[in-house]
């Protein structure tokens, strides 16, 4: 096994993940690095992958302040001392979201609990953040130790570049990225917004669980292709491969009775057993397949959405 595998349990790990030989990438071009990405040209090798997520995120440009691997190793003990990892309560901000084991072996699953916990310490700005115990458990695959993965998350966290948004850190930011995914449904996938108007009481519950789709239920040979885009691309890729998953539901579902008595939870186990109906490669042609919306057109909506909000009052999560 090669030097990114403490953490992984090879015998939930799609085989052909281990079996190719290691190819260097040696692209920098924007352009050529996105074709690679798209096609999935790391999917295949485990350690050129990890190599290509250190390169990418890296480069990620950031505050002059960010936590790194050093960090980590001189506050994980203090915080995180002598208690059982798989015992540790998560912070608030991650709102009792999933935290998916993919294919992490027991080591790995504990270590996601220390790197949240380290990451709150280091990040208390942060105020509600879903999406983090997915994106740590899937760089855990990819790192040589909990230490290197806690700064590649951290380098995600801090980035401090206007036009590349990564993941959503507040409640009004996620909150406006779920009305912009709603108007993206409305306008790119009407067949599929008319269904959910007609089964849900309320389709913004619907469309707020759209990043738990990708971070949460998707599988990890899904989601692990769907981030190679996404550090090249930035965060436009999520909305496309969102869409696309709807897209899918109501193509394989149109006509079928619910399976449960909410919509929310159908869509959940169908992104959670994708596999059966769509493959990565599909999944990906249909994102990009969908002749859409620019970066500028995201953006204009985002903040048309974020001011909304904030006219409203609505900047922090209510307590149910």
């Amino acid at each position: 096994m090669d030097e990114y595998s403490c953490f992984v349990d090879w015998d939930k790990m799609d085989v052909s993940v281990q079996s190719q030989d290691a190819k260097e990438l040696t692209c920098t071009e924007f352009q050529e690095l996105k074709q690679l990405a798209r096609q999935g040209y790391w999917a295949k090798n485990h350690s050129l992958r990890a190599k290509v997520y250190h390169k990418l995120i890296s480069n990620i440009p950031c505050r002059t302040v960010t936590p790194d691997a050093n960090v980590y190793r001189d506050i994980v003990v203090k915080i995180v001392g002598k208690r059982n990892s798989s015992s540790l309560p998560l912070p608030e901000f991650v709102d009792n979201s999933l935290v998916p084991t993919y294919c992490l072996n027991a080591e790995g699953i504990g270590a996601v609990r220390k790197i949240i916990l380290c990451i709150a310490n280091q990040f208390p700005d942060i105020s509600f953040c879903p999406a983090l115990p997915s994106v740590i458990a899937l760089l855990l695959h990819y790192s040589k130790d909990e230490a290197e993965c806690f700064e590649q998350v951290c380098r995600i966290l801090a980035c401090n570049d206007p036009s590349k948004r990564l993941v959503d850190q507040t409640f009004l930011a996620f909150e406006s990225s779920c009305m912009t995914f709603g108007d993206l449904v409305n306008k790119y996938c009407q067949a599929a917004h008319k269904l959910m108007v007609a089964v849900s009481e309320d389709v913004l519950e619907v469309y707020s669980d759209w990043q738990r789709w990708l971070f949460g239920e998707l599988p990890l040979v899904y989601i692990a292709r769907v981030f190679d885009v996404f550090l090249v691309e930035g965060y436009k890729v999520l909305y496309r491969v969102a869409l696309a998953l709807l897209k899918f539901f109501h193509k394989v579902r149109a006509g079928q009775p619910m399976e449960s008595d909410s919509i929310q939870q159908d869509i959940r186990a169908f992104v959670r057993d994708i596999a059966k109906s769509v493959s990565p490669e599909r999944l990906l042609e249909k994102a990009f397949a969908i002749r859409l919306f620019s970066r500028k057109e995201i953006q204009l909506l985002q903040m048309a959405n974020e001011k909304a909000l904030q006219q409203k009052g609505i900047t922090v999560k209510q307590k149910r």
